[in-house]
This record gives structure tokens, C-alpha cells and sequence, in this order.
């Protein structure tokens, strides 16, 4: 009667975040979103929703937000722009790509992609098919957020992402009769109530707990979840490898491990067991500031658990080390015979459901130019796993111009100058000042949008276009959901339709789709049988599951019992980390700047930083303008112990300054006894978009930009990671 109507969809998430795929009601009255409910029906989410979800009218009608494509009309930096037709954006960006094709090749083009939205699924074919640059650039330093992981899986397990099992397969869920409750689930830098991480909704950890799961957290603070935990290992950040051969040190000398999985599925057993040798629990308590006595009790229970889950978070890729820290824990979960068993970790097959498709889309370019792309050849353990540059050549090759110049940049929702990815973000922006003409396509006007775009394209919310939650983007597809669309604002077009519609421009042969849903019917008819508009009336497809895969060749492309390895089984000692020159077994080593390892720079610079902790009101750089998400967060913060804050003279609510060798960042003391008397963290993301827009200032994103204390390239012997979980600094107090 009101004239107002309601569709149910499944979110990508809030604005931001992972595919968690998130049921919910949206209403819509005059065109405006009106309402959010959280859909009761939907069998993950089950009516629940988050702050973002639930503010998501903020921001869908937000005054500052962009909803119609722009050119800037000023110099780079100003504030100056002129709306435009699609059209003319398109004209404009084909006439360039093709002019730098013609003149310095399909290479000089880039294609920076961050994990806002859904450009994590479409900014490789955006680059790939759409303008047929080999260059498409993740620029966080060592891939870190991650890819890591999934690399490390494939090489160590071939297989797709490991997740907690937490029954999502199922329609039934909880009650599904194969399932069963772990007993414990360890949570190694991991907070997922506050991430809900790629596909992995985090409250389904209270739920496990509420039929008697018990959890182990593995973190440098202490969380929400460490205070209801069985087990809290408060560890040195950047002490993790050697935390968890620890733990294997004991389980495997107190023969705790199964010897059956051992025998029939692990390859290199015995070389692992000496290698664990070095790793008494005395020698790990003096590297990691755990007490033995807890370190073995928890390898003991976590042994002893049937079923045992584990949940690895971005500690692992965050880490020069992580690549072996990444290798330690599989072999933990692998040697306590929890692969692929109900309510231990799933594992997806090794082709991924549809994602897949955005992997292929780099065969339509020639060899010849897959070549060159950027830092293939030197990091090939990066390269063989995942389709882009490396990132930490990419910005040597912005400074040098070598092995050749990079002349045009596209931004898919990536606003990597503000702290959210890039180490050294100052340096990336005086190096993407070579760019001679750059697209961004976001929602608002970011610090990385005012200093580099030429052309602004708008996306919309996942409430504004139809789309596919994938979870895991198919590595371990959990679900696959519907996003409906509710309503339409200004002249927004999703990533997948910018794909289309500049592919027609430029590659109609291998564009044929007319829409999105067309597009994807094609994607889901041959996998699961079914069209898009067929998942529309379903709302959310959920897979179903086969426990123990190794037994019956369903994780092998020939079908022979086993892992999709080189040796066919789990790789305790990497064949692949061997051809590629680094050690085959895991071992810990100190990060590049600590304590230990420089304990001269750690006298002038004593604490430990640590950054990147969620919180519930953001997504990295996102949602700092949605008022009531900024009342609740207003400012940085910082975590630091009561007892170092007093020797510095520091009070709650003090703002101060963090600094090390290479930069330094405002915050706000937050004092907490929940964290380490030597170790501080602070938050990361922030920006200031009630700032001042213009260079210099680009919203203050200079201010309490804590990735300015990340050096550049001290990544791991395999090209991962680098040092976001732990670096020195020291913190005084802010003059002003």
C-alpha cells in the first residue's frame, strides 16, 4: 500500500569484505533503500548481520558518494571534474588503450586490483580479456593477503582453500549426519567474527562453540574470542614458525600423530620428524614468549582432539617466514589426520567451481606476451600459483622503467596509497606519478582516485547490480548465492558489465554476452546444471560434500587416489620448494627488523608493531565517511600495555606518534593490558575524507598512515610476504 517492495538477496558482504554472501531483506521505497533485515531463511547467516550491513542505506545514499562517470578537468590533485556519458568514458579509455598498444604495447597497461567488492574476481579479466595487458598487479608487497595461502596449499596439498568445517556445504547444516562437532578449533591469527574472511562466516564459530567446541587462539593480542577460549598463545609477532614446530616437536615425539595418515598420505615423514628436533619447547618459550608448559599442553589436547579444525588467517602471508609457517600448519593438521574428515578442515577440489573461469581468461593472450610480465620469471613460486605481477617488482619497474615503462594505469577498486596493502605507500605515489593516463573505478572519491584519475567510473553496491557470491571465489565453494538487484542509483555499472562493455569495444570474439546474467548462465549451466535466473529463485546453492576426496581420486585430474602433488600425497618435505631453491622443510626465521635479529635498531626503536586487526565498523580504507560507523570508530588507535604508556608518559586518549627507520604515523592511545608489555598495535586503513581533498593533504591520507613504517621488498626466500605483522618502532607522545 506504501509503494514500497522488498528483495531478497545475498550480499557480497557489506560494502568491502569477502564473498561471505551475507541473507538479507533489503526494502525500497521512491527508489530508496529504506530497510535491512537479516534474512532468517538464509542457512549461514541465518538473520544475522553486521554494523555495515545494517548502515548500508548510509551508504548507497551517501551525499559524497559518485554515482555517475567523471573526467577531471584541473591537474592530477585537483579537485576539479566534469560529469560525462558512459559513452564518452568509453571512447576516451578504448582510443587510449589502443593508442598505448600501437605505440609501446599491450605491456605498458596495468591493472591494479584490490579485494573491495567483487574486483577480486574481476580485475584479472578486466586486464586479460577486456584491454589484453599480461600486467594485472595485486600491490601489496610480497602478495600478502591471501594468495600465500593458496599457494602454499596447491604446492604442499593440491588442492583448493582449507577451511574450518563448519557445516555450510549442508543444507541441513549442524544436523547433516555426517558432520561432526570439532572437538577443538585453533585459530591461528584469526578473527573471524570481525573478518568473516573470504566465504568463511564467523559466527559460525559461536554456533560450533555452543555445541561444545573448544577454542585455541594463536594471536599477539588478546581478542573477544581469546577471553572464551580453552587455550590462549600469546605469541612475539613474527614468532609463528617456530610456535608451530614447537608443536609438532611434541606431538610427533610423543607419538600423538596418526600413523595410518602418516603412512598411507605424507611423503618426506622422517625428514620432517629430525627437523622438528630443532624445535624443543625450551628453545621455542625463549623465541616466542609462550611458557613450555602451555606449549605442550595445547599440542597435546589439539592431538588428542577428534575431530580437530583449524582456521589460519593472515599471520601466515602477512610474514617473510610465512611460506614455511603456512607449510607447518598444514603438516599439523595433515599429521593430526584432520584433512578432509567431518569437522576438520574441507578442501576443494583442484579445479575451482566458476572462479575458475577469471584464472582462464589469460589464455587469450599470446605467449609472447604473457612473457613479459612483470617479475614472472624472477619469483616463479609467485607466478606459477597466481596470474598477476609481482608486486614488489611492479614498483621497481614504476621507478626504473625497466624492463620497460608503464604508461597507463587502471584502478579497480584498489585505494592502495591510503594504508590499507602497500608498503611504503609514499613511494608508490611518487612512482605512479609516471602514469600518463589512469582510470579508477570505485563508489567514492578515495586519496588514490584524487591524485591519479583521469577518468572516474562508478560501481555500484552489491544492492544495484545482479551478480554470484562465490565463496572462496570457487577455491572451496562452500555456496554459491544470488545477488539480486533491489534498486538503481545514478548511472552505476558493475565490474562484470565494465568487463563486457569494454571487451565488446576491443574483443567482441571472446565478449559474446549481452548482460550480466547471461554471462553468468553460462558460467553456472555446465558446472551445477542450473541459469542465473534459476539461482535467482533458489537464493543460494549450496554444493553438498565428500569427506576424505585422497580415497577415491576425486582431487586429481586422473582420477588415481592421492593429492594433486608431485609425489601424490601431502608434501612434508616440498618437492617444488626444493626445485625452486629454498629449504624443503619448514623452519622459523627472525623478521628482517626485531628484537633479535637487529637488536641494535631495537634499542633505539624497543617495541614490537604489529598492524591490520578488523574491526567491525570498516573494511580497510572503507567506510570512514558512513556517520554512525565513524561515531562508533572515530579515530586510529593504537593498542599499547599500561605499563609501557606510563614509562612514556602516555595516557588514554593521548594521540601520538609511532616511528621507526622508515617513517612514522599519527594515533590515538588506546591503553590495554590485553597486549604485551613490548609489542603495540595499530590500526590500519585509515584516511580522512572529511579532510581536505586536494594535494598535498589527499584527505590526510599522510597522517596515520601506518604502512609508511613498511619497508619495501623484504619479502620472503619464495617472494611472499613481508612485514606488516611485525616490525620495531618506538612511540612518544604528539606535540601537538
Amino acid at each position: 500500500p506504501d509503494g514500497s517492495y522488498t528483495v531478497r538477496t545475498c550480499g557480497w558482504s557489506p560494502p568491502g569484505d569477502h564473498p561471505v554472501g551475507c541473507g538479507m531483506k533489503l526494502t525500497i521505497k521512491d527508489g530508496r533503500l529504506i530497510k535491512v533485515e537479516g534474512d532468517p531463511e538464509h542457512p549461514i547467516t541465518q538473520g544475522r548481520l553486521c554494523i555495515r550491513c545494517l548502515t548500508l542505506p548510509e551508504y548507497v545514499h551517501h551525499p559524497q558518494r559518485i554515482i555517475y562517470p567523471m573526467k577531471r578537468v584541473g591537474k592530477r590533485g585537483e579537485d576539479k571534474w566534469q560529469r560525462i556519458s558512459w559513452d564518452e568514458a568509453m571512447d576516451t579509455i578504448v582510443e587510449k588503450i589502443n593508442y598505448y598498444k600501437e605505440n609501446h604495447g599491450a605491456e605498458s597497461i596495468i591493472v591494479f586490483g584490490g579485494t573491495g567488492r567483487e574486483a577480486c574476481l574481476y580485475y584479472y579479466p578486466l586486464g586479460f580479456a577486456s584491454i589484453g595487458t599480461p600486467n594485472v598487479c595485486y600491490p601489496q608487497s610480497g602478495w600478502s593477503c591471501y594468495g600465500p595461502r593458496c599457494a602454499i596449499t596447491d604446492y604442499i596439498l593440491g588442492a583448493g582453500y582449507p577451511e574450518i568445517d563448519f557445516a555450510g556445504h549442508f543444507p541441513d547444516r549442524y544436523e547433516h549426519s555426517e558432520w561432526k562437532v570439532p572437538e577443538y578449533i585453533m585459530l591461528w591469527g584469526k578473527e573471524p567474527l570481525k573478518s568473516n574472511p573470504d566465504g568463511f562466516f564467523g559466527h559460525s564459530i559461536i554456533d560450533m562453540m555452543k555445541r561444545g567446541s573448544k577454542i585455541i587462539m594463536v594471536d599477539p593480542r588478546i581478542n573477544w574470542l581469546c577471553t572464551r577460549a580453552e587455550h590462549v598463545l600469546q605469541l612475539r609477532p613474527g614468532s609463528d614458525t617456530a610456535l608451530a614446530m614447537g608443536l609438532l616437536h611434541v606431538i610427533i615425539n610423543e607419538e600423538l600423530y596418526d600413523k595410518e595418515f602418516v603412512e598411507n598420505w605424507c611423503y618426506g615423514f622422517e625428514e620432517f620428524k629430525e627437523r622438528v628436533q630443532e624445535y624443543p619447547p625450551e628453545k621455542v618459550a625463549e623465541i616466542t614468549w609462550v611458557p613450555k608448559e602451555k606449549i605442550i599442553e595445547v599440542a597435546r589436547v589439539f592431538a588428542k582432539a577428534k575431530p580437530a579444525s583449524l582456521g589460519w588467517g593472515l599471520a601466515v602471508d602477512q610474514n617473510p617466514n610465512g611460506v614455511q609457517l603456512g607449510h607447518a600448519l598444514l603438516a599439523l593438521v595433515a599429521l593430526t589426520g584432520n584433512i578432509d574428515v567431518p569437522g576438520g578442515i574441507t578442501i576443494g577440489p583442484p579445479a575451482a567451481l566458476m572462479g575458475k573461469w577469471r584464472m582462464e581468461t589469460r589464455t587469450n593472450l599470446p605467449e609472447e606476451l604473457w612473457e613479459k610480465r612483470i617479475g614472472a620469471k624472477q619469483w616463479p613460486a609467485v607466478s606459477t600459483a597466481l596470474a598477476t605481477t609481482h608486486p614488489d617488482e611492479t614498483l621497481d619497474t614504476l621507478e626504473t622503467g625497466k624492463p620497460y615503462k608503464l604508461r597507463m594505469g587502471w584502478f579497480n577498486s584498489s585505494n592502495f596509497i591510503s594504508p590499507t596493502n602497500s608498503a611504503q605507500p609514499d613511494r608508490w605515489y611518487r612512482a605512479l606519478q609516471s602514469l600518463e593516463f589512469c582510470v579508477v573505478q570505485d563508489l567514492f572519491m578515495t586519496p588514490t582516485a584524487m591524485a591519479f584519475a583521469d577518468i572516474f567510473l562508478p560501481l555500484p553496491t552489491f544492492a544495484e547490480h545482479d551478480g554470484v557470491v562465490l565463496t572462496h571465489y570457487g577455491r572451496n565453494a562452500i555456496f554459491a548465492g544470488a545477488m539480486n538487484k533491489a534498486l538503481e542509483v545514478g548511472e552505476c555499472k558493475s565490474d562484470i558489465e565494465v568487463c563486457i562493455e569494454l571487451g565488446k569495444r576491443l574483443y567482441p570474439e571472446i565478449w559474446p554476452w549481452n548482460s550480466a546474467a547471461e554471462f553468468f548462465s553460462d558460467q553456472l549451466k555446465p558446472e551445477l546444471g542450473f541459469d542465473f535466473d534459476e539461482l535467482r529463485e533458489k537464493g543460494l546453492y549450496q554444493p553438498g560434500y565428500t569427506y576424505k576426496k585422497y580415497e577415491n581420486g576425486l582431487l586429481r585430474f586422473d582420477g588415481e587416489p592421492g593429492f594433486n602433488t608431485v609425489t601424490g600425497k601431502v608434501e612434508l618435505y616440498s618437492t617444488l620448494f626444493e626445485a625452486w631453491g629454498d629449504d624443503p622443510l619448514p623452519y622459523h626465521e627472525e623478521p628482517p627488523y626485531s628484537p633479535y635479529s637487529t637488536p641494535d635498531l631495537a634499542k633505539e626503536y624497543p617495541l614490537v608493531l604489529t598492524t591490520g586487526a578488523r574491526y567491525y565498523t570498516s573494511f580497510h580504507s572503507e567506510h570512514r565517511q558512513v556517520p554512525t560507523l565513524r561515531a562508533i570508530t572515530p579515530d586510529p588507535l593504537v593498542e599499547i600495555n599500561p605499563d609501557t604508556a606510563e614509562e612514556l608518559g602516555i595516557k588514554e586518549g593521548d594521540w601520538v606518534i609511532i616511528e621507526n627507520m622508515f617513517g612514522k604515523a599519527r594515533f590515538k592511545a588506546q591503553v590495554t593490558p590485553t597486549i604485551n608489555p613490548k609489542v603495540v598495535h595499530a590500526a590500519h586503513g585509515w584516511w580522512f575524507p572529511e579532510k581536505d581533498a586536494e594535494e598535498p593533504n589527499l584527505f590526510g591520507v599522510w597522517e596515520s598512515n601506518i604502512n609508511t613504517l613498511m619497508p619495501h621488498k623484504h619479502i620472503g626466500k619464495l617472494g611472499f610476504g613481508d612485514t606488516f605483522k611485525s616490525i620495531i618502532c618506538r612511540v612518544r607522545k604528539a606535540e601537538d
